[in-house]
């Protein structure tokens, strides 16, 4: 069952309270999950209990979004406001440098809680921030109209609509690659944190500015990335392993922006070997390709051609 953690997070300008909310799983190394952008923690369901099998997995409501409250006046929803509360919020929880896993947004922070020394490792999926000026507009775009949607349209309505594979389709189909597999009632609850989500506003208005520039040679770094995401394009995985030449970049074959539905085995697959003790050690270099089957293969396969 998730809980709520309170703490007094401290600022430049004084201290502040804050409430974030967490599923906690399993035993062993500490994995914490961030969802991406207008989500909840609960995006990661699919993966959970194969993670929490050989890993202690922490699945957070960002700040903002899900039960999670909004932050308060004066700490912003930039990689400047928000890094420093989830380093502060694996202190309060006792894991301090933790494995770090991120979707999105949360591949972002992901990256830069790496950047910044508070990530064991760093396993990203599709991040934000390796976009073009044009790519950049196009997902804020598709982003813009999920959030409009959800804000038009009611629970019951939503319900309605999502019983049909079809109707899962035209509700989420945009960032999952297989939406018919997606459950109803999960269906209602993204739409419902999306239309509620209090962060998405000041998120998206934070990232317009954002552009990952720093490379992580001191921990190993995934970078994997959905051959369908129609969010963040795939020939972004490309610029990423540029930035981060010691990132292992992985192809999610079928997989859309938010893959942990899409293959659970798969994705739980690349998490575990990511934060698997001999990779911890020391970066991981080369370019790899997930296979149907959930193993991670060293291979040339390219997420596109393009640049």
């Amino acid at each position: 069952m998730a809980e709520t953690i309170s703490f007094a997070h401290d600022t430049a300008t004084g201290t502040v309270p804050l409430d974030i909310t967490y599923e906690r799983r399993g035993a062993g190394a500490p994995v914490v999950l961030l969802h991406g952008i207008a989500h909840h923690w609960q995006a990661w369901e699919p993966v959970l209990s194969i993670l929490a099998a050989e890993r202690e997995v922490i699945a957070v409501d960002l700040p903002g979004f899900g039960a999670s409250a909004p932050l308060p006046a004066g700490v912003g929803y930039d990689l400047g406001g928000v890094v420093p509360v989830l380093a502060q919020l694996f202190r309060e929880l006792g894991v301090e440098r933790p494995h770090v896993v991120g979707n999105s947004l949360g591949g972002l922070l992901a990256l830069e809680l790496g950047r910044t020394g508070h990530a064991r490792t760093v396993t990203a999926l599709s991040p934000a921030g390796f976009w073009t000026e044009a790519e950049r507009r196009y997902g804020f775009g598709v982003l813009r109209v999920m959030y409009r949607s959800a804000r038009a349209m009611s629970d019951p309505f939503v319900a309605r609509v999502a019983q049909t594979a079809a109707g899962r389709a035209a509700l989420v189909g945009a960032v999952y690659a297989r939406p018919g597999k997606r459950a109803p009632e999960r269906v209602v609850a993204e739409a419902r944190a999306m239309r509620e989500g209090a962060g998405f506003t000041p998120s998206l208005a934070a990232g317009r500015a954002v552009r990952f520039a720093d490379d992580l040679p001191d921990i190993p770094v995934t970078i994997a990335w959905g051959t369908a995401d129609r969010v963040l394009l795939p020939q972004q995985g490309l610029r990423a392993k540029r930035v981060i030449p010691g990132a292992r970049l992985i192809r999610l074959p079928r997989c859309g922006h938010v893959p942990m539905n899409d293959d659970p085995a798969l994705v739980s697959r690349v998490i575990l070997d990511a934060t698997a003790p001999a990779t911890s050690a020391a970066p991981v270099t080369g370019t790899a390709t997930a296979t149907a089957t959930g193993r991670v293969a060293d291979g040339a396969g390219a997420l596109s051609s393009a640049p």
